[in-house]
């Protein structure tokens, strides 16, 4: 059977179940060959003697290959993250396309800068280039990337750098990052480059840093795209010692370079913000395949996410206070937890509360508003699902019954929530 050839096609039966092999779905496709095969049997009677003959398939194996793969949602978008030119962005896209083009991914190049790079350069002649689109603006003609071409060329893997990219007028999209979107909607797999600093939501930052105002930008949002980011780190002293080579900008342009935007407290800034971008594209990673494990273990969170629960008392904000500068201090989430059990309900308490909710969100604060009959359930279990690792309670009561009524809610809280480390901090008077 291995050896058969459809009428049809010309791909083997065992060459076909090879390829499903590597999908996973050789039961699937045993089962469909299976079922086309009896479809196609008929059986005779001579001298009483039964004979089978197969005498033609429906399908071709290529038909099988497809009916049985899985449907694919959507290219993969692998984003090369910098914080500064020169860091290796390019360079390390290009090495690794070859290593998949090696391996017999068909890979081909959307658009490559080498900004006269050799060693690029040189990269660039190991794989297959999309002819650029030539478009005429203003009397001058323009290479813009060729999205209809790629998409016609339908390869498994396309190299699109500078993400960041605004394309001339006349062409197919505005931005390159939207020609991107439509190659990762066509099925294709995108490999592409940025710099931090062309993330909107960064850029006024480092517009205070560095004082240069940053023009062509990616909406955050496009990188909730992105299926893997790989952070290209160099030090700064490596990266001026590149320039000072002449790897980065020509020996005319460095000495201006290492003056303004390369200057050492410049490059420092935006390769932590670039660590702290890809450290939260890490949880976020961690989170969703939380979320995807069904586990009855404990999970350790790996970010710090602080916690602090209030009340309307006015000394609340002492509390939120003194979480933020934790939060600070840790670089961590800061949540604001306020319970409702109906004790609010009058308009002195819905004030001070509303006070304390102001405070809150004007120190960075995401504010949570649970209901319940207890604090210690109600915030253990918001504890447990956020994965917190710090909370903050606060210390007034002190005498009498409400003494053991806090004591008992600590003691509740201790119970049932996971493990967290928990701060009781006194109150300063009301």
């Amino acid at each position: 059977m291995d050896q058969t050839k459809s009428d049809k096609g010309n791909t083997s039966y065992s060459e076909c179940r090879d390829k499903v092999s590597q999908r996973g779905s050789v039961g699937g496709f045993h089962e469909l060959i299976v079922t086309d095969i009896l479809k196609g049997i008929e059986r005779t009677s001579t001298n009483s003697n039964a004979s089978t003959t197969i005498i033609g398939m429906s399908k071709t194996p290529e038909q099988w290959l497809e009916e049985c793969s899985p449907t694919k949602k959507g290219g993969r978008f692998k984003l090369f993250l910098g914080y500064a030119p020169g860091v290796g962005k390019t360079h390390t896209m290009l090495t690794e396309a070859i290593r998949r083009h090696n391996r017999g991914e068909d890979v081909v190049i959307g658009v490559v800068e080498t900004h006269g790079r050799k060693a690029v350069g040189e990269l660039v002649t190991n794989l297959e280039v999309v002819p650029r689109k030539k478009i005429e603006y203003k009397g001058a003609l323009f290479e813009e990337m060729d999205v209809d071409a790629i998409l016609a060329r339908k390869p498994c893997v396309a190299l699109v750098d500078e993400l960041a990219h605004t394309n001339i007028e006349d062409s197919k999209h505005h931005k390159r990052y939207e020609d991107v979107l439509e190659l990762l909607d066509a099925g294709i797999d995108v490999l592409s480059t940025m710099n931090i600093q062309h993330l909107e939501s960064i850029t006024p930052t480092v517009q205070g840093v560095t004082g240069i105002q940053v023009r062509e930008t990616v909406p955050d949002w496009v990188l909730q795209r992105v299926s893997e980011v790989v952070m290209i780190d160099l030090t700064p002293e490596a990266l001026q010692n590149r320039m000072r080579r002449g790897d980065v900008y020509p020996q005319e342009r460095v000495g201006r370079a290492l003056e303004n935007f390369f200057r050492e407290t410049n490059l420092i800034a935006l390769r932590e913000l670039a660590l702290r971008q890809v450290a939260q594209q890490v949880d976020q990673s961690l989170e969703q395949h939380r979320g995807e494990e069904a586990t009855d273990r404990g999970t350790v969170s790996i970010r710090e996410r602080i916690a602090v629960c209030i009340s309307s008392n006015p000394a609340a904000q002492y509390l939120i206070a003194r979480g933020a500068r934790m939060a600070h201090a840790l670089n961590a989430e800061l949540f604001v937890v306020y319970t409702d059990m109906g004790q609010d309900s009058s308009e002195a308490n819905q004030r001070t509360l509303a006070a304390n909710v102001r405070f809150a969100e004007n120190v960075g604060a995401s504010v949570v508003k649970l209901q319940g009959k207890s604090v210690a359930a109600g915030v253990a279990e918001f504890v447990n699902e956020k994965h917190i690792t710090q909370v903050v309670f606060g210390r007034s009561a002190t005498r009498g019954w409400r003494r053991y009524f806090y004591l008992s809610a600590i003691h509740q809280f201790l119970r049932d929530a996971p493990a967290v480390d928990v701060h009781i901090v006194t109150q300063e008077p009301s």
